[in-house]
């Protein structure tokens, strides 16, 4: 067994963790390894914010540090390599002085039984960093990846709010020197790529997107791994041993963000917290749909171009996206091709990626002032659910008749798709009620819709048909949308 250390930060400290099996989740070490048993095992997927920590990386000016709130239990550790690491035994000083979002949950009575509280404590956290004094609205958003059978969360909100009024706390670790902490980040910067060989399996995190390839062109069974916010569950509830782990997070190239030549790019290692502020600045209509995309702990771990990789029928991204016309950019080797997202998907779970061919990017074009777009999203509850419905739509006019149009729906069959018949009923049509209505009709015959316990396909036929009526009330009313998502600071991070 060869492999070598995954470094990280720590409580101002650097800590090497040696003979590591890549699938290891941040949770186990923390728990297992380093006796940090605060931070919780709830669910194991993701869902409850029980395990949630925060990790810091340098900012893109390289003399910062950014934090974002993460679920530790589908993190795999190695993953861990080059960041910060703060848990909840972080944020008290050596001298028992506890942080203020510690002394407002204990003020205000936000805890009761306590397995959840901890992770609550380090989304407040990360909440405290990025906005002292938040509104209700950011502070339930902040929230929403963490579940609470006790308090009924007013409690909670309440100590949300008066954090900002008590003295900061002193710990090195949360109040320590900026310029410290970005010190031993840049210390810990890999020129090369971090290899490990483990009677478990192999892991790979190339830092350049040269070294990308070549790994891929000698391991083109991979699994390549970008968030983890799926990959992760592959591990903790399907229990699969992942023999090859190639991680794209440090390859700079896929970490950027682009807006030239009309495209906005975002590339694959770009996360979703991210690339939803980018997106709606560009498409604000596509605010709500992103504020409610899971919690903010799996966006700010997810990646766009994972969501669309992963090729889910309930990926909420793809409808919007596909209504956009985005573009995929792949690539295996030094060869690079196009795709459309909407001939992507072959099949359920099937795509038209090749052996050791990787999508680096998504291509979505500039806003078009004359194209008209929504996205909806229909399921059971507003925050962190799985869409029964969730549909995306473009449309453009002349002298009131439909010039062009793109209609896309998710969560109701095998893949995300486009209505080819409801488009064609629109094509040329005036923009009015009853053409409208006959499209409806036409989207009836576009997909047989999926049973299963989050809707009927009934249900769903209906709720379809109901998403094209809204959308034709909305542009035919002029209905303006605010951009939720960055104006409103829905964003974590």
């Amino acid at each position: 067994m060869t492999q070598e250390p995954v470094r990280f930060v720590l409580d101002g400290q650097v800590v090497e963790l040696n003979g590591l099996d890549p699938c290891r989740t941040v949770l186990e070490v923390l728990r297992e390894d380093l006796q940090r048993t605060g931070t919780k095992e709830g669910c194991a997927e993701g869902d409850c914010g029980a395990c949630t920590v925060v990790l810091g990386e340098l900012d893109d000016s390289g003399s910062g540090v950014a934090l974002r709130a993460v679920n530790a239990c589908i993190q795999f550790a190695p993953t861990l390599d080059g960041k910060q690491l703060i848990t909840v035994e972080s944020l008290a000083s050596r001298d028992g002085q506890l942080h203020p979002v510690q002394r407002a949950m204990v003020d205000h009575h936000g805890s009761q039984c306590g397995f959840c509280t901890p992770g609550i404590v380090m989304s407040l956290f990360a909440l405290h960093r990025s906005d002292p004094r938040p509104s209700r609205r950011t502070i339930d958003q902040a929230l929403a990846g963490n579940l609470c059978r006790c308090t009924g969360y007013r409690p909670i909100v309440d100590a949300a709010r008066a954090a900002a009024g008590y003295e900061p706390c002193r710990a090195p670790s949360v109040a320590g020197s900026e310029q410290a902490n970005s010190a031993l980040l840049r210390s810990l910067r890999r020129d090369h790529t971090l290899s490990i060989v483990h009677p478990e399996g192999r892991y790979y995190a190339p830092v350049s997107l040269v070294e990308l390839m070549q790994i891929l062109e000698r391991e083109p069974e991979a699994r390549v791994l970008a968030g983890g916010t799926d990959v992760g569950l592959w591990v903790t509830k399907q229990q699969r041993t992942l023999p090859v782990v190639v991680y794209i997070g440090d390859v700079a190239e896929l970490r950027a963000v682009r807006s030239d030549a009309g495209w906005l790019e975002i590339g694959a290692a770009v996360s979703l917290t991210r690339a939803a502020v980018a997106l709606c600045d560009h498409y604000p209509e596509l605010g709500e749909l992103f504020a409610r995309f899971a919690s903010p702990p799996i966006r700010n771990a997810g990646t766009l171009v994972g969501n669309i990789a992963n090729g889910s029928p309930i990926g909420d991204s793809m409808p919007a996206l596909i209504a956009l016309d985005a573009q995929l950019v792949l690539r295996r080797g030094a060869r690079t091709r196009e795709v459309p997202l909407d001939a992507f998907y072959l099949g359920y779970q099937k795509n038209a990626l090749a052996p050791g061919e990787l999508i680096t990017s998504v291509r979505i074009p500039w806003r078009d002032p004359a194209t008209l777009v929504r996205s909806y999203k229909v399921s059971k509850r507003f925050d962190q659910d799985i869409s029964a419905v969730c549909g995306g739509f473009s449309l453009q006019l002349a002298a009131g008749c439909v010039s062009g149009v793109r209609v896309a729906l998710g969560g109701v069959a095998a893949t995300v798709a486009r209505a080819p018949r409801c488009e064609q009923a629109l094509q040329g049509a005036s923009w009015n009620e009853a053409s409208v209505r006959i499209a409806m009709d036409a989207l009836d015959s576009d997909f047989a819709p999926i049973d299963d316990m989050r809707a009927s396909a009934a249900y769903r036929k209906l709720v379809a048909r109901n998403l094209l009526y809204r959308f034709y009330l909305e542009t035919s009313q002029g209905a303006s949308v605010p951009n939720i998502y960055s104006e409103g600071r829905w964003a974590d991070g």
